[in-house]
């Protein structure tokens, strides 16, 4: 392995699959999911600027 960031990052998880929505956005530490909110909030997390346009 090279120099610079990678190298020094150590190679720790910070986001697990979320049991709620399936995504890979569930964080360790906070023990909450990016994507849809759990552990945070009962509601599901979404925006409407979030949502697709077609």
């Amino acid at each position: 392995m090279g120099k610079g960031t990678p190298s020094k990052s150590g190679g720790k998880k910070t986001h697990i699959i979320c049991r709620r929505c399936g995504k890979h956005a569930y964080h360790i530490r906070k023990k909450r999911c990016a994507a849809c909110g759990y552990g945070r909030k009962e509601r599901r997390r979404n925006y409407s600027w979030s949502k697709r346009h077609h």
